[in-house]
């Protein structure tokens, strides 16, 4: 399973897309520089089992809370319709939770 630093070890919102990218690319078996952002997680081979282990490995890496129901993923108020989607709920849900 991917292990990130925690997010204070972070310089901004681009190392954020960067983690998400890699934390995708480990569940497509891919290198990050494969990860196109436009890409979607059918586009990559990443069944909902590996949607599911990448959001654990998310909410490990940037210690926050996904709020994703893999029985109805379009009622959970995460868009996972691409990498870049993904990436910015991600940075959505950090910047909540600091406040």
């Amino acid at each position: 399973m991917y292990h990130a630093e925690t997010p204070e070890g972070f310089s901004g919102m681009q190392n954020v897309q960067e983690q998400v990218v890699a934390i995708i690319a480990e569940q497509a078996v891919k290198e990050p520089a494969e990860v196109s952002l436009d890409a979607t997680l059918d586009d990559l081979g990443i069944d909902s089992l590996g949607l599911v282990e990448a959001i654990f490995a998310i909410e490990e890496a940037f210690d926050i809370q996904v709020p994703f129901n893999a029985n109805a993923p379009e009622d959970s108020g995460f868009d996972i319709s691409s990498v870049k989607s993904i990436a910015r709920a991600v940075e959505g849900l950090i910047e909540a939770a600091k406040t």
